[in-house]
């Protein structure tokens, strides 16, 4: 086995404030790190868990917006992988303004709010990532890449359509993988050469060499002109007078392409997490050399009951093609290419199909639910049907996609 080179000079900054209002109303209460993700997974445990398999142990994560339920999942589930006595830690820092009043008003904003925090580690390199994609990438192999190039700044990089390389900053490249040209989110992105139809897309993960990156946030602080964001002022800025490179992202656990996905609107959402319930997913969730981490509850394992009931043959407790997850109960009813939340009950003679529950939700008997998204602790009354009218669904008061997914948040029920 490789031997791994020590991360005890590199720290990881996760910035986790973002709004997320695309997935309201999941993110109504809660910030988009901390929605729920395959069942037992919160969306910003694959960032972390990226950066614990990758031998990092020293993290901060910057925060917001609700960010209540963030912190909760954090003290509950990610600190007892950290030995403070060893100089490892994870903390959740909210805005502090040390330096104005402000609220972070871009990504470099609030990593200028911390530097702080950060110079005060003294690291040689800092990581800087977003805390609500979902991806397994191993760090150490890009910081290597970082180290090798001699880079001031390296970005991860992948490609993508050209119609979706406009909600990204999209970088021009030269042999040698430096950086070019960057266009954040253009209205024309450029193609990679030779492809009439891909670009090479940032994936909002930077390795910095620490001490340039503390200079280039202070510059951009006092750069009245300035956004304070790293894609549309910093990495514009640099890359004609810094060693700037593109680090081209490979899923080396996966064996597959490169696997990553922006889960910033409810159906980008749905389909991520649908594709966990095929036969053969993109996303290893299994997979043991790189283990996704997150806070789990002390749970009975599933349960499936009634079979044949007293002859009745539809009164069947059954999952088919789905997650199902501990504390949950399928009590005569059927569950189908679905993901189940843990302490779910679904109750006799139900039937939930193509949907996602979060955790303690419950469906009572007799209803019929198909491709919907459900909040947790919504209580579901015996007989509704959810996703076969969306008129109906429209004139309750739930959220709609353009897809014809409904999405009923914590609050948004009205019986019939």
């Amino acid at each position: 086995m490789q031997k791994r080179m020590s991360m005890n000079e590199v720290m990881a900054v996760v910035l986790a404030g973002g709004k997320g209002s695309r997935l309201e109303p999941l993110t109504r209460d809660r910030a988009k790190p901390a929605v729920p993700f395959g069942g037992g997974y919160r969306i910003v445990d694959f960032a972390l868990s990226n950066c614990i398999n990758s031998g990092l142990r020293k993290m901060i994560l910057l925060t917001q917006y609700k960010a209540i339920s963030l912190d909760r999942h954090i003290n509950n589930g990610w600190r007892k992988y950290f030995c403070s006595e060893m100089g490892e830690f994870i903390d959740v820092v909210p805005p502090q303004q040390r330096i104005d009043e402000n609220w972070y008003k871009g990504t470099a904003d609030a990593v200028y709010q911390n530097i702080y925090s950060i110079e005060k580690e003294r690291p040689e390199e800092v990581l800087i990532l977003a805390g609500d994609h979902i991806y397994k990438m191993d760090y150490e192999a890009m910081i290597a890449y970082h180290r090798k190039k001699k880079a001031d700044l390296t970005v991860a990089a992948l490609q993508v359509s050209r119609e979706e390389a406009k909600a990204f900053g999209v970088m021009t490249v030269d042999s040698s993988q430096a950086i070019i040209g960057f266009d954040e989110k253009p209205e024309d992105p450029k193609c990679v050469p030779g492809e009439d139809n891909l670009c090479l897309a940032s994936m909002g993960v930077y390795v910095f060499s620490a001490r340039f990156l503390f200079e280039q946030l202070l510059k951009d602080a006092n750069d009245p002109t300035s956004s304070n964001d790293f894609g549309k002022d910093i990495i514009p800025a640099i890359i004609n007078d810094s060693r700037v490179f593109a680090y081209p992202f490979g899923d080396q656990n996966n064996q597959r392409q490169s696997y990553w996905r922006d889960v910033g609107t409810i159906d980008a959402y749905y389909e991520a997490s649908m594709d966990l319930i095929n036969v053969e997913p993109m996303l290893n969730m299994y997979d043991q050399d790189w283990p996704i981490r997150s806070f789990q509850v002390n749970l009975p394992p599933p349960k499936f009951v009634f079979n044949d009931a007293q002859g009745d043959e539809t009164r069947v407790g059954m999952a088919t093609d789905s997650i199902v997850c501990p504390g949950s109960v399928i009590s005569g009813g059927k569950v189908r290419r679905s993901i189940v939340g843990a302490e779910v009950r679904i109750n006799s003679y139900s039937e939930v199909e193509d949907s996602i529950l979060f955790n303690r939700v419950n469906i009572g008997r007799n209803c019929k639910i198909r491709k919907a998204i459900i909040d947790k602790n919504v209580s579901i009354p015996d007989g509704t049907e959810i996703g076969y009218s969306l008129e109906n669904d429209l004139c309750r008061g739930f959220t709609i996609t353009d897809s014809g997914l409904v999405v009923i948040g914590k609050n948004d029920f009205v019986k019939n």
